[in-house]
């Protein structure tokens, strides 16, 4: 359960401890303990990696950070357990980044406050492991990107798929001409039930928020207020004030994947049509999407989720000289390049299983990037690239009309 926030902080106050806080910076060498914080205490599972990786990475979680009082104590409570020591809590992620004795954040939040607590924490002169997607419209995706920048802060996206061995294998297959020119890249994602409702699932009963529980409104942050709601609290992804749906959650991994392997930035042009078609309810979040991106470098992508029938996921690329299988885009699966369907002189003569180099963790990728503040693998520019396609994917969608990207005026606009 990912969601953390705060309210409207001092604004005097908070900008004072930020500069204080960028004027020093307490990591010193690569032997240093770095000191970090979890903001987002639920069931994403980052405070896990970061407790799991503590002594290969050399860490310390110093601090824990949620709105929701039983999630940040258990937090609290599993810190302690794992390390001996006591974790910092604190129910707003401001109270976290004034501290200097945090060197880096993870922030595992709700969607819609992503942008705003990243600005927020390179401001604070904190490194960011933030999650996907990173934004959910170009005003603040521009705003986050360019703070970023101007700061020099490292920045690692929570896109974990391209720091999975298959990727990087095929990464270097496509890069080395071995698919010959790519013509198009697909993802079928499906489930029977929409991933947002098992977070109010049987199963989860007893984790019902109440509203004593919780800083409703530090959830909410720029929100409109419906007045408390346990299920909105909870089942956040399923409202489109702080999700936007499969295209957003799910597909963000894919595209982020497809720009990395292929070694491309943003779509051109993007069209898309879903709607809710089997769990009619309240929640706001589509069940079925199917989206198509056209790249500049004029080959096509095509993701689809349908919610009501989990039957027939898979992952492939297709150039002229063959395709990868990449199954359910599994690492504990080996991801198999053909050279069935191409009838090119050159075209791959026997199957083979694409190469698995090693990679390190992706969260460990970024610790050691802090260390040595060079860039980690899924940079800033990672984010702004996937944001892009995913706002144009939800534009498309919300619009009924074809979508184009003006890379120059990192514009999003009917075309």
């Amino acid at each position: 359960m990912r969601q953390t926030s705060g309210p409207e902080l001092n604004r005097r106050r908070f900008v004072a401890a930020s500069l204080a806080a960028v004027s020093q910076r307490s990591v010193a060498g690569a032997n240093d303990r770095l000191r970090i914080a979890n903001i987002g205490c639920g069931r994403r599972g980052l405070l896990k990696e970061a407790l799991d990786l503590k002594d290969e990475a050399n860490i310390e979680v110093a601090a824990v950070c949620d709105t929701w009082r039983q999630k940040r104590e258990k937090a609290a409570s599993d810190v302690k357990e794992f390390t001996g020591k006591e974790p910092f809590q604190a129910v707003h992620y401001q109270d976290v980044l004034s501290r200097k004795d945090i060197d880096a954040v993870l922030i595992a939040t709700p969607d819609h406050q992503h942008c705003t607590m990243l600005i927020d924490a390179v401001r604070a002169g904190k490194d960011v492991y933030v999650e996907k997607p990173l934004a959910m419209n170009m005003k603040e995706l521009i705003l986050a990107y360019d703070e970023v920048k101007k700061s020099g802060r490292v920045v690692q996206i929570g896109t974990q798929m391209r720091s999975y061995r298959q990727s990087n294998g095929t990464r270097r297959l496509i890069k080395s001409g071995g698919l010959g020119k790519i013509l198009k890249v697909e993802q079928e994602r499906n489930g029977y039930s929409p991933y947002w409702q098992s977070y109010g699932g049987a199963e989860y009963q007893d984790e019902k928020p109440g509203p004593a529980d919780v800083d409703w409104k530090a959830f909410l942050m720029r929100a409109q207020d419906p007045g408390f709601d346990p299920s909105r609290y909870q089942n956040w992804y399923g409202y489109r004030e702080y999700s936007l749906g499969p295209h957003s959650g799910l597909m963000v991994h894919f595209i982020d994947l497809v720009h990395y392997t292929v070694d491309v930035k943003t779509p051109s042009r993007v069209v898309a049509l879903g709607g809710t078609y089997r769990w009619k309810g309240a929640f706001t979040a589509p069940d079925s999407v199917e989206v198509v991106l056209e790249y500049p470098e004029e080959f096509l992508v095509r993701y689809c989720t349908v919610f009501g029938n989990g039957a027939g996921s898979y992952a492939k690329w297709y150039g002229s000289r063959g395709s990868i299988d990449g199954k359910n885009l599994s690492p504990s699966e080996h991801w198999i390049a053909t050279g069935k369907g191409s009838e090119e002189p050159d075209a791959i003569r026997a199957d083979f299983q694409v190469e698995e180099p090693e990679m390190p963790h992706h969260m460990k990728n970024f610790f050691d990037c802090v260390r040595s503040h060079q860039t980690p693998i899924a940079p800033i520019e990672a984010g702004f690239n996937h944001s892009v396609a995913v706002i144009m994917a939800d534009e498309a969608l919300t619009s009924g009309r074809r979508m184009i990207y003006d890379a120059a005026k990192r514009e999003v606009r009917p075309g």
